[in-house]
């Protein structure tokens, strides 16, 4: 899905600040926007082309718009390397900064999990599109959590009906076997319950594969699969676990176009130097974004024919990890927006402000057009109840060379997934001793 920039070369930003990032004084007409990255660590090919993404939606929003309403948006890198200590130290270091962190995509479900206490307490919106915990869906009890657009629960749901479509029907999964080979993290756990749920309703046998960080040894993992013979595969890794697990795949004679990659595990850099030995395997994306809009040639125009591009020479741009990066920073962007709507418009936001514009996301098909997402999102409208949003996801599948979309769109089942968010969330409600808010009176 590369995009066909023309140009010779652009300027790599890779800890770029657009203003100076510490001290209490900053312009009324700023915005802060920390960037949590990990360009460096066993994680890096996903994290790199995902970190130029957000980096340069910010870059088009400044140099197109003008900012939001005027309000320009200043920013600042910190590297975590996926590790969650780092990721604690950049959110202390950045939290305060420039009037206020605006809310931060932690990039990581370790980190999400370390920093959900302390936005409870700080005020600060976390957001995290496509990971983090799922069952903070639930706006109620995790004021602010924002896993927009989906999670590993509606993840795992949607790999397992299109399993079911495979092979004729949901009734047809009964004496199946499917396998979750997953990332021995918080992370690669998260699916564990949702699968287990639809286990025990579909008759199919579960079977469990926990592979250590940072994912390069798995042959005896591998050897396990040749012997138990798993009908399918669910892959929950990231970084250099996902090629060595395709070339596993390959040793002992598992089909590729059995296994099916989390969306963090379905980039061009999981398997492009790969070639014809990842040919077959499937992925999911988070709602379109492994197609393009317009804002693609918007990013051309306006920020790499002028040579202001994170990406040098624009490397990363068109992929689907880029593209996931843009679509957090948009989001991130539009609830800036949808808060001065309602708090003032051409004014700086505070964090608390930003989360109520994260609560109250209404992107319209006609706003997305607008936005130039309209091929690649779905309508998204969050609530105090739901934090998530429209959840929607394709199957694409490499065919030896690039990635080809190869289902219609799929919605989780809620029946599935709504039981887990009230039970999960219910516990870490009574855990940390937090009242649900009554959503009927939130405005």
């Amino acid at each position: 899905m590369k995009h066909a920039f023309k140009l010779a070369a652009a300027v790599a930003t890779v800890t770029a600040a657009m203003a100076g990032t510490t001290g209490a004084a900053f312009a009324a007409e700023e915005q802060f926007v920390p960037l949590l990255t990990y360009r460096t660590g066993s994680f890096a090919p996903l994290g790199i082309p995902w970190a130029d993404g957000k980096q340069d939606y910010l870059k088009l929003v400044n140099a197109r718009d003008g900012g939001v309403n005027g309000v320009k948006i200043v920013y600042e890198e910190c590297e975590t390397a996926y590790a969650t200590d780092r990721g604690v130290e950049c959110y202390e270091r950045m939290k305060a900064t420039r009037g206020g962190a605006s809310g931060f995509d932690t990039q990581s479900t370790g980190i999400t999990f370390a920093l959900t206490d302390r936005a409870i307490v700080d005020g600060i919106p976390i957001e995290t599109v496509g990971y983090g915990l799922s069952q903070s869906a639930n706006g109620a009890v995790f004021k602010w959590n924002f896993p927009l657009l989906g999670n590993y629960w509606t993840a795992a749901d949607v790999m397992i009906q299109d399993i079911a479509k495979q092979v004729g029907g949901e009734d047809k999964l009964k004496g199946k076997k499917i396998a979750l080979v997953y990332h021995d993290s918080p992370y690669g756990k998260e699916p564990i319950p949702l699968l287990e749920s639809r286990s025990k309703a579909n008759g199919f046998e579960l079977q469990l594969y926990p592979v250590t960080a940072p994912g390069v040894e798995q042959k005896s993992t591998w050897l396990q699969i040749r012997q138990r013979r798993p009908d399918y595969i669910l892959l929950w890794s990231a970084g250099i676990m996902t090629p060595t697990a395709i070339r596993e795949a390959q040793a002992v004679g598992y089909p590729r176009d059995k296994i099916y990659g989390i969306w963090w595990a379905a980039s061009e850099t999981d398997v492009q130097d790969l070639g014809a030995i990842a040919k077959g395997y499937k992925g999911i994306t988070i709602h379109n974004n492994a197609d393009e809009g317009r804002v693609h040639d918007d990013l051309k125009q306006y920020v790499y024919d002028k040579g202001q591009g994170t990406s040098p020479g624009a490397a990363t741009v068109g992929s689907i990890a880029h593209t996931r990066g843009m679509i957090i920073s948009m989001l991130q962007v539009e609830a800036i927006r949808s808060a001065q709507e309602k708090f003032g418009k051409g004014k700086h936001m505070t964090p608390e402000q930003v989360r109520w514009g994260f609560e109250n996301l209404n992107l319209t098909q006609e706003r997305l057009e607008e936005l130039g997402f309209a091929n690649i999102l779905r309508p998204i409208r969050t609530s105090c109840e739901d934090h998530m949003g429209d959840d929607w996801a394709r199957i694409i599948q490499w065919d030896g060379s690039k990635f080809e979309i190869v289902s219609d769109w799929y919605q989780s089942n809620r029946d599935f997934v709504d039981p887990l968010v009230k039970e999960y969330s219910a516990r870490y409600a009574a855990e940390k001793k937090i009242e649900p808010r009554d959503c009927s009176k939130e405005s």
